[in-house]
């Protein structure tokens, strides 16, 4: 079981952070946070890498079914999703697999969540 999917898309950097916010309001998720690796490692330990963000997407409706069965899984939210551009210039977007992540948490309903938000992400994923 891999702990990701991902897929090249067709489009600039820019522009694929676009399309995956849209793609995954459209799923019913929201992005709750955005971190810009790149700008973040120039200004922290003035390194210089590819162009590479993490949006934290969270589906308000899941989110809370999850909270409700398990009070610590907020450690393991928001599901993440990244933009990054690779080394021979195209654009990949993956998303975390959260029936993976969530495989070490003993709670077959917890399970059965995780697995309806793989779902949605790896749909969003699938239409860019």
């Amino acid at each position: 079981m891999t702990y990701h999917f991902s897929k090249i898309v067709d489009c600039s950097y820019e522009d694929a952070i676009e399309r995956v916010t849209a793609t995954l309001k459209d799923k019913g998720f929201g992005v709750l946070t955005t971190i810009d690796v790149k700008e973040t490692l120039k200004k922290k330990i003035d390194v210089d890498f590819r162009p590479y963000v993490i949006l934290g997407a969270c589906n308000p409706q899941f989110a809370h079914k999850a909270l409700s069965m398990e009070d610590k899984i907020g450690t393991m939210m928001p599901c993440n999703v990244i933009v990054q551009q690779t080394e021979d210039g195209k654009v990949e977007v993956s998303a975390v697999d959260p029936a993976a992540s969530m495989a070490s948490v003993d709670n077959p309903k917890l399970g059965a969540i995780a697995g309806e938000v793989r779902d949605l992400l790896k749909e969003a994923i699938e239409a860019l």
